[in-house]
């Protein structure tokens, strides 16, 4: 190589390393799969940290004639790090309900653990996994309603941003001027009811506002809507009511929460499978 060539060769080298550390850094674009479950996690993580709460619950049935019947529950749930929430219901209203109650035990990968104790047969009952597409309590929430959707337990698909207003009921005015992520997420649990679901949960602070349930034939079952949220601790969101409507029959549920309590003397021994014959 004559000394003209190697001055170039140089020339090139010494002009190739600024150029390579001036060059535009892709970014990575998070996949529809990745953004759905992003979401997913925020919404988990912005519940963490209650410790436990005890609330008072007013659960409403009607039909498709519009008739109605009440019954009164009180909820205990107990934060577990690690794994699932333990939640207790212990129906004090009417006669006929009166001291039945229902234990859940949640997992993050495995089945949750549910019984149901029935005080006129004076024992207790153990929901299978096969079951839990069944109503709880003659309502319009399944068994597997009733636990909450840890996001181990499904994948995720994010669709669109939409203005929460489209969602949200009448009875959530916080919705209006919010932006929700719309999202699918999809059981892996074979033996779930649904086979799909769709989520709408607003960008600012994770709550949700309206699911979308889906059967295993793929048609809209029912729609879950939550409103008059308040905020607790100033950390936890949670709604005071949530309307369960089955769109094949005509029924509906309306459960409105009240009296919440955080950070009581609960603890484990309050959500054991024998104490459920003892709760009053």
């Amino acid at each position: 190589m004559d000394a003209r060539h190697s001055r170039f060769v140089h020339l090139l080298l010494g002009l190739a390393l600024p150029m390579g550390l001036l060059a535009p850094v892709v970014a990575h674009t998070a996949s529809a799969e990745e953004m759905g479950l992003k979401l997913a996690t925020e919404a988990r993580d912005s519940k963490r940290g209650f410790g436990n709460f005890t609330a008072s619950q007013v659960m409403v049935l009607r039909n498709k004639q519009g008739r109605e019947s009440r019954r009164q529950i009180r909820v205990r749930v107990l934060e577990v790090p690690d794994d699932g929430d333990k939640s207790m219901f212990l129906f004090d209203e009417p006669r006929d309900v009166k001291g039945t109650a229902f234990l859940i035990h949640g997992h993050k990968q495995a089945d949750d653990d549910q019984w149901l104790y029935l005080p006129a047969l004076r024992r207790v009952k153990r929901i299978s996994s096969a079951n839990r597409s069944g109503s709880f309590m003659g309502s319009e929430f399944a068994y597997e309603d009733m636990s909450a959707q840890e996001v181990e337990k499904y994948t995720y698909s994010h669709l669109r941003d939409e203005p929460c207003a489209n969602a949200a009921s009448a009875n959530a005015p916080l919705a209006q001027g919010l932006t929700c992520a719309v999202s699918e997420r999809f059981p892996t649990d074979a033996k779930s009811g649904y086979s799909r679901q769709v989520v709408w949960q607003d960008r600012d602070a994770s709550r949700l506002w309206k699911v979308e349930y889906y059967d295993r034939k793929g048609d809209h079952l029912k729609t879950l809507s939550f409103g008059q949220y308040q905020q607790y601790l100033d950390a936890f969101w949670h709604a005071h009511e949530m309307e369960m409507i089955n769109h094949l029959t005509g029924k509906s549920t309306v459960l409105t929460w009240s009296d919440y309590q955080f950070r009581t003397d609960l603890d484990e021994g309050d959500f054991t499978q024998t104490g459920l014959r003892r709760i009053r």
